[in-house]
């Protein structure tokens, strides 16, 4: 009688299991995605799902008879995080916290930790990276602690599901996923099958004591979190720390979230006591902005319902080669060769001979299409060397055709505008019947590129 076959192929980007290797996978159409790994050891089918342990006496509901009640946040104290939330934590949800190494989410998630328990919940932080020592360490950094927060230095998943049903914690923090392992997995730990496994066990414990669960996740070379992509489809909230480590703010974004909205985003300062909030991101990536320089502009672009108004700068000049080299930072490079092809045709400005690199001061990636009119007059601003006013906000979509296309809350930019100080602002004309009773600021309404930048000079 044949053996059964104890190991297994899975894709590591999207888990898919094959009983043989193949070089595409046939789910995610990925190449050379596919590991050979052990297989899991079957769970007997009474161990299964989130509820209770016995298929005995288990019957469908009726979706009128369920009753919700008032499902309240629990607010974490932070904040920036609460808006990325979407107003607080869910009790019994599961987030996955990406970013690269360096970049703060252990000090983010440890200040939670403080802001909960100082707020009279039960947290229990459990470290597979740190020693015990390591995290106080940290901590006297953060600030004070009180003996709501219980720290748990172990990898063992089965031992951390013993002590959170002895605990109960309300919330709970695991860093990271990929130092978990399931004793019924034999494969290392950070394994295709071993994440995937243990984010199954997290989920159960999530929903069926409805414990608030964090997880650390580490991320690859191309910014993803590690470990195949059923991972992100298997938690409610997935969010991502954003910014070079080197530099002091961070930006927390959230690209899933089952109770709330992806599009708001976080923004973070790194100093000695942790991460702050940012209040106002518009003042701070404005901080420093150089006064009378040519290819200078400021634009508005919108996060969720927060504006944040960015610096654009361009640098055109003379290219000594026949192919001019053309670099972008902060902003889609294909995006911005679209819009010199559109000043080269409707524009008559010829730059088929001159570099072009184009920036977001402040390290910042914006890739709203109500950057367009910036990046342009970026352009023609540093290609004619004219200076443009600094008390100028200018936004918009630029179409192929060179005219200005309207952008959604257009009112919410132009107050921002207003409120840092900006004395006039240049818009899309269709725009304007939502925003002219704002008194106090200067609208310009325009159609096209060539009305733009004939109203952008300096007055």
């Amino acid at each position: 009688m044949a053996k059964a076959k104890k190991t297994a192929f899975f894709c590591q980007n999207c888990g898919y299991e094959s009983a043989k290797w193949m070089g595409q996978c046939p789910a995610c159409r990925e190449w050379n995605t596919f590991v050979e790994e052990p297989m899991a050891a079957k769970t007997p089918a009474g161990n299964q799902g989130l509820g209770s342990h016995s298929a005995a006496g288990r019957k469908p509901v009726h979706l009128t008879e369920i009753s919700t009640g008032k499902e309240e946040r629990i607010p974490t104290g932070i904040g920036e995080l609460d808006r990325v939330l979407g107003g607080g934590i869910v009790p019994g949800s599961l987030t996955l916290v990406g970013g690269d190494p360096g970049i703060g989410k252990s000090t983010l998630l440890l200040q939670v930790c403080r802001m909960l328990s100082t707020a009279g919940h039960q947290v229990l932080y459990i470290s597979g990276e740190e020693s015990l020592r390591q995290i106080k360490l940290r901590a006297v950094r953060i600030g004070e602690f009180n003996e709501n927060l219980s720290l748990l230095c172990e990898t063992n998943l089965d031992i951390i599901r013993a002590v959170m049903e002895k605990e109960k914690p309300e919330i709970a923090v695991i860093d990271s996923i990929q130092t978990m392992y399931n004793e019924e997995v034999s494969s290392a730990p950070g394994s295709v099958s071993q994440v995937r496994e243990s984010t199954n066990v997290l989920m159960q414990i999530a929903k069926g004591m409805g414990i608030s669960i964090f997880i650390v996740g580490h991320v690859t070379k191309d910014g993803n979190v590690a470990g195949p992509r059923v991972l992100e489809h298997m938690v409610d909230t997935v969010l991502y720390f954003e910014g070079d480590r080197h530099a002091s703010y961070r930006i927390l974004r959230g690209v899933k979230n089952r109770f709330g909205s992806t599009n708001e985003i976080g923004v973070f300062e790194m100093q000695t006591e942790g991460l702050v909030e940012v209040k106002n991101p518009s003042e701070y990536m404005l901080n420093g902005r150089p006064e009378g320089a040519s290819g200078s502009v400021v634009a508005c672009s919108m996060e969720g319902t927060r504006p944040i108004l960015i610096e654009i700068q361009a640098l055109v000049c003379h290219s000594n080669f026949g192919i001019p080299r053309r670099t972008a930072a902060g902003c889609d490079f294909n995006r911005v060769n679209l819009l010199m092809a559109v000043l080269e045709k409707r524009a008559r400005i010829n730059l088929s001979t001159s570099d072009a690199y184009v920036n977001i001061a402040g390290g910042i990636k914006m890739n709203e299409p109500a950057i367009d009119l910036g990046i342009t007059l970026a352009v023609v601003s540093s290609y004619k060397d004219q200076v443009i006013d600094e008390k100028t906000v200018v936004f918009g979509e630029v179409g192929l055709s060179g005219e200005v296309r309207a952008v959604s809350m257009a009112e919410q930019r132009v107050l921002e505008a207003k409120k840092l100080g900006f004395e006039r602002v240049i818009l899309p004309a269709v725009c304007m019947k939502s925003v002219e009773k704002i008194g106090g600021i200067a609208l310009i309404p325009v159609e096209n590129i060539q009305d733009a930048i004939l109203r952008v000079g300096k007055n």
